[in-house]
């Protein structure tokens, strides 16, 4: 999990829950802080100009969401190689990873970090599922189309999907849709 000066035992901190991806601590008594795990996202862009999308149902918002490859960063685990397991886990596809951006998720209470690639040199590589995919869909949408629905609550997303299609409007309008990558035939 990410760390900062006022990170995990600090002095003045109890810990009030320890799990498996969330630990949440009370800070000098007033402040809560989740401690995560941190992830990754990844934006794979076809030919076309579209963006790798996975649907999925996720239990925390009670919806079915489109986002970009995502996932948490295994012990040991570099950010860059999480992201080439993530993509093959979920889509059968593995790539050249470029580190595009770097944030923190939710920093007024959480330490999640989210590491976002853009995966180049997109070729067919398959990992096995994990339980976490199962009944997962993979489609591709330009990302004006991406943003476009979040705006207007046809899709519900989340903050890496938006990053991700931001920075596929950016490389697109760069005139880098050739080196994006091919969706494998």
């Amino acid at each position: 999990m990410s760390g900062s000066q006022d990170g995990p035992g600090a002095a003045g901190t109890r810990v009030v829950f320890d799990g498996h991806i969330v630990r949440l601590e009370i800070m000098d008594g007033k402040w809560e802080i989740v401690r995560h795990a941190s992830a990754v996202a990844v934006l794979a862009l076809n030919g076309r100009g579209e963006m790798l999308l996975v649907r999925q149902a996720r239990r925390a918002v009670g919806a079915v969401t489109v986002e970009a490859p995502a996932g948490l960063i295994d012990a040991g685990e570099e950010p860059a190689g999480a992201a080439r397991r993530e993509l093959q886990e979920e889509a059968g596809l593995d790539g050249d990873m470029e580190l595009l951006t770097r944030f923190y998720s939710s920093p007024g209470f959480c330490d999640e970090e989210l590491f976002v690639f853009h995966a180049t040199n997109l070729r067919e590589s398959k990992l096995p599922h994990d339980e976490d995919e199962e009944g997962i869909e993979l489609l591709w949408l330009p990302p004006a189309q991406v943003l476009a629905g979040l705006r207007d609550g046809s899709l519900v997303g989340s903050a890496s999907t938006v990053t991700a299609a931001l920075y596929g409007l950016q490389l697109l309008a760069g005139g880098t849709a050739g080196s994006a990558g091919q969706e494998p035939s």
